[in-house]
């Protein structure tokens, strides 16, 4: 009597050479899939180009964290800046324009596994050209490339904030002063180091009620360090508001009935005897204008006119007159804002 059973089946040298063949052609799929990101997705050139499209998209936060860019310590020292070089202008809502038209037009791989990325870019206007060089570093779970910059493309912006401490970039007004202490915090002309992102277009300008300076374009290149000069000059209430206090200056001195009014640029010599109380107007103010000077605005020696009429007795004759006479006298002066917003005048007499 033969038992019942259930047969196990084996597999044929055929499907075994099947299945091989098939796995053979999955692993080489994978592969090609792998080196057709590596060349693509996660290669050199695309490294580049997503970098200058989060500059080109205000997307600060990832251009600032693309590997390379930050700078340590080290490298700024290297660079011959200050560690502590202020980072306000790496955010976004600064820049002007970013990077747009990007191309690359050449990646030529070296033997030691750099690439050297060339990038085409319209900046505002101009049509530029950049050169990156990028160095591979630890892979995305050991398979996918990384990349970082060989050379970080921050560039360095030494602004000079003439004549008024504070300048405007973007959405952004910042102190020259912020980093400093001592007698630097005094000084009229401020300049001041900043880390910006690059390739970028930047404005710079200052505007308020006392001064205001002309919005200043500039380009940043990758790596470069390039100076603008945010120039402040006294607007039409700054001087509108000196002027009053001229004007209040002289009018005090006008009350003074003598014939030399103290600390007054104006008055007069009598030989004969004075027999009343001089009384003095002012027939012209002089005019307020004010340029940029070492240490502050100022107003040159300018004209004006005084009127002093008075009852004098001859000492010849005896005869009485009433003396009315024109005396001409110059005024100068410097003016500075003060930490407050008032403003601070200092004035000069002049033969």
């Amino acid at each position: 009597m033969t038992g019942s059973g259930v047969r196990r089946g084996r597999l044929s040298p055929l499907s075994i050479a099947g299945w091989a063949a098939l796995a053979m052609l999955l692993a080489t799929a994978f592969v090609a899939a792998l080196g057709g990101l590596n060349q693509t997705t996660y290669g050199a050139a695309n490294f580049v180009e997503r970098y200058l499209s989060a500059i080109a998209d205000d997307d600060l936060a990832t251009a600032i964290t693309t590997p390379g860019v930050a700078l340590d310590d080290d490298e700024l020292t290297a660079k011959g800046l200050p560690t502590d070089i202020s980072t306000a202008m790496l955010r976004s809502d600064v820049i002007e324009a970013g990077p747009e038209d990007v191309r690359i037009v050449d990646d030529v791989k070296h033997d030691d596994g750099t690439h050297t990325v060339t990038a085409s870019y319209r900046l505002d206007t101009a049509i530029l050209q950049t050169s990156f060089d990028i160095r591979p570093i630890e892979p995305l779970y050991g398979l996918l490339n990384r990349w970082e910059f060989v050379e970080s493309p921050i560039a360095v912006i030494d602004v000079t904030a003439a004549h008024n401490p504070l300048f405007t970039v973007g959405d952004l007004t910042l102190d020259t002063r912020a980093l400093k202490s001592g007698d630097e915090l005094t000084a009229f002309s401020q300049t001041a180091p900043y880390l910006a992102i690059a390739p970028a277009a930047y404005e710079f300008s200052f505007s308020d009620t006392l001064v205001a300076a002309v919005p200043v374009p500039l380009a940043t290149e990758p790596g470069v360090r390039v100076p603008v000069t945010v120039d402040a000059q006294p607007t039409a209430d700054f001087v509108a508001r000196v002027q009053t206090q001229v004007d209040a200056y002289l009018d005090d001195c006008a009350k003074q009935t003598v014939l030399q009014p103290a600390g007054c640029p104006f008055g007069i010599e009598i030989d004969d005897r004075v027999l009343g109380d001089p009384t003095w107007s002012i027939v012209e103010y002089p005019a307020v204008t004010l340029t940029a000077g070492e240490t502050a605005f100022e107003m040159p020696a300018t004209d004006g006119m005084a009127h002093i009429s008075v009852e004098v007795q001859s000492l010849f004759d005896g005869d009485i007159s009433q003396l009315e006479e024109d005396r001409a006298f110059r005024l100068a002066l410097s003016a500075t804002i003060r930490p407050d917003g008032s403003i601070a005048i200092q004035l000069q007499q002049t033969d």
